[in-house]
């Protein structure tokens, strides 16, 4: 791998590794320590999921615009404001702001990120994209790990490490992401025309697909919201719900080489990758739905994981193989913003079932929106000319 990708995935980890001490227990938090109710846990997320779907279209349109080093910077530089306020001010309810504040901080920063992965490596197609997916992960399981134990001691820790990781990566992004040359794209008005004619076409598949990747990450996301509540109801520590999602990153960060051999192996393209980890989704929850011990949800996060390496490299790849040139961090932004909007969805979707009805009601909702998902991917790439054969339209593998 280039020497570029690799300062993007140094970073990519240290970022993530300052943001899984907090997002896995802001529910917790929200919910336990100032006494809201799991409706309002939603809408706060809510909140927040919608600031950084502000922040991937306009990180996306900032990538196009000023290159990604630019965006970059400034994400960094607005989440590290809020961060620092979330630091001294953690009540309600500044917390409110403070969060909403970091998610559109925070969604500026990943379209960049994934653009320039995909621009720096292209001849690496989907593998750019499983590297930063890995480094997303390892972030996932070294910080939420440290953020349980943390947690366990005392919130402010939390909301410091944050913040010194934060310090961390804008200074990796100021000294290695400067040098990054990412090719921009020079049309004449003929090329103008075609590309304006085919993006029409890619840019529907791109949100059909979309659909799909929406409504799983609104089911996704009730690992940190409403299962993460019931976890404590049933009086499994905060310490365990941590290790959970440490286990999660290990597996994801171990697995990769075992899973990008049986994807060689099955020729899978990337809607059969797709298809593929939404059914291990749906095992997955229905394994969830009936636990109610340690050992139960072990078994169903175990599962989980292996769904989404599945799923979640997969859609990116996508979007950037049916981007146009020069359009490479919109559709990026696109992709990101939906993940980010069934993060938002899925918080207040899940509290107001809960709430209303039953954990049990919750998982019959969830796997109706496998099911659909199911009818996206298999329908996206219908108005194509050019199928996606072995995952790409470009040829990349």
């Amino acid at each position: 791998m280039p020497r570029a990708l690799w300062l993007l995935i140094i970073g990519m980890a240290v970022n993530v590794i300052g943001s899984s001490f907090l997002w896995p227990l802001n529910t917790i938090y929200i919910h336990d320590h100032l006494g809201k109710s799991l409706s309002v846990a939603g809408i706060v997320l809510m909140l927040n999921s919608g600031a950084n779907v502000i922040g991937n279209l306009y990180g996306g349109h900032l990538f196009d615009k000023i290159g990604g080093y630019k965006s970059i910077i400034m994400g960094i530089a607005i989440s590290l404001f809020a961060l620092v306020g979330l630091s001294i001010w953690h009540d309600w309810p500044q917390y409110v702001v403070f969060l909403t504040i970091t998610g559109f901080g925070t969604g500026i920063i990943f379209p960049s990120m994934y653009a320039m992965a995909g621009s720096v490596w292209k001849e690496g197609g989907r593998k750019s994209f499983n590297a930063l997916y890995v480094a997303q992960n390892l972030g996932v399981a070294v910080g939420a790990s440290l953020g349980g134990i943390v947690a366990d001691y005392s919130f402010q820790l939390i909301f410091l490490a944050n913040t010194i990781m934060y310090v961390i990566f804008l200074l990796i992004a100021v000294f290695g992401y400067k040098g990054i040359l990412v090719e921009n794209a020079i049309h004449d008005q003929k090329e103008k025309a075609i590309t304006v004619v085919k993006s029409k076409a890619n840019l529907q598949a791109l949100l059909i697909v979309c659909g799909g990747y929406l409504l799983c990450w609104v089911a996704y996301s009730q690992w940190t919201t409403t299962i993460a509540s019931y976890t404590q109801e049933i009086n499994i520590s905060l310490t365990q719900y941590s290790l959970l999602w440490t286990i999660n990153g290990a597996i994801i960060v171990l697995g990769q080489p075992i899973l990008n051999g049986v994807l060689k192996q099955l020729s899978a393209s990337l809607k059969m990758q797709i298809l593929i980890g939404i059914g291990i989704f749906i095992v997955s929850f229905l394994v969830a739905g009936k636990a109610s011990a340690f050992s139960g949800f072990l078994v169903a996060m175990i599962i989980l994981t292996i769904g989404e390496m599945f799923i979640w490299p997969a859609v990116p790849t996508i979007a950037f193989d049916l981007a146009p040139k020069g359009r490479e961090g919109f559709y990026q932004g696109i992709v990101n913003s939906t993940a980010t909007g069934g993060r938002m969805v899925g918080p207040l979707l899940g509290g107001i079932i809960v709430d209303m009805y039953s954990m049990s009601a919750l998982f019959f909702v969830l796997i109706g929106l496998f099911l659909i998902a199911i009818v996206t991917t298999l329908m996206y790439d219908r108005g194509l000319k050019t199928k996606m054969v072995s995952g790409t339209v470009r040829g990349q593998m």
